[in-house]
């Protein structure tokens, strides 16, 4: 009599190569941040000696102290801040009104909206720049955080509207239906159903949308020229760009640069993997 192997014994292998090849990508992925850690952490005269792969003899942490200090990064962490995380959750509110009234409302044009937003979303932003240059100077938006906030809002909106659309046109009608009935107005319907359902594909746009505008360069270059107003990436080009930093306060500049949007998305990691695995499921 043969035994009989499991499908799931039979896919174990191919599985544990999957994990271990997943593991080491992770590796690869990770080792410059590691570098980036060791020599943040270095003095100038230990990097000469010993070079960027060498563990530290002690920490010194002095390259951060005078990062901190020369860039006045407190306020740059804090524009930041404001602007990803204004930007995040008004390009979500925002998307979820206008995928609600096209994905769910079914308004006229729908497919013309849609292809709209489409192309908004593949703009280049240098072809952005110079419009918003001069109409920004027309309205008084120009070196304004909030100017940022609002062509950014629009920018991850556009994104967030066609994704949201497709996911809330497939929406189950007999839900809707049964809300209207029991007398629901169609505010009603988007807050008491549509949100809280849709509510980790949200979690993940909020994330993504964050992230996305933390790392934006170009536009609030242009539009964010005093010190005040400019944002963590901004600081760091401009200073990279005036070439006045050794090599371990190049370092600590580029942790404390990427250091704030990783504990964001640390924080988040949950929210993120539970959306996705809502959207797998679904």
């Amino acid at each position: 009599m043969t035994a009989t192997v499991h499908p799931r014994h039979r896919r174990d292998p191919a599985r544990h190569l999957v994990l271990w090849g997943l593991v080491v990508l992770a590796a690869v992925m990770l080792v410059p941040f590691a570098i980036i850690v060791l020599n943040a952490l270095k003095s100038p005269a230990e990097y000469a000696a010993s070079g960027p792969l060498s563990v530290p003899d002690e920490v010194y942490t002095q390259g951060i102290v005078d990062f901190w200090q020369r860039v006045d990064f407190g306020v740059k962490l804090l524009n930041s801040l404001v602007i990803s995380g204004s930007v995040a959750v008004l390009a979500v509110v925002v998307s979820v009104l206008n995928a609600y009234a096209l994905g769910i409302g079914r308004i006229r044009g729908r497919l013309w909206v849609l292809t709209l937003f489409l192309i908004a979303n593949t703009l280049p932003q240098e072809a952005l720049v110079y419009p918003l240059y001069h109409l920004f100077k027309q309205v008084g938006l120009y070196d304004t955080r909030l100017g940022v906030v609002i062509v950014f809002t629009i920018v991850q909106a556009a994104f967030g509207t066609y994704l949201l659309s497709s996911t809330l046109s497939g929406f189950p009608r007999e839900v809707l239906e049964a809300a209207r009935v029991d007398g629901a107005n169609r505010w009603q319907v988007l807050v008491r159903i549509v949100v809280p359902i849709s509510r980790p594909t949200l979690g993940v746009l909020l994330v993504f949308f964050f992230i996305w505008t933390w790392n934006e360069f170009l536009i609030p270059l242009v539009l964010l020229i005093s010190d005040e107003n400019q944002t963590v990436p901004v600081a760091l080009g401009v200073l990279q760009g005036q070439r006045s930093m050794d090599a371990t306060t190049t370092s600590a500049s580029a942790l404390l640069g990427v250091l704030p949007a990783v504990v964001f998305f640390l924080l988040f990691q949950r929210t993120l993997t539970r959306g996705m695995t809502v959207g797998a499921i679904r």
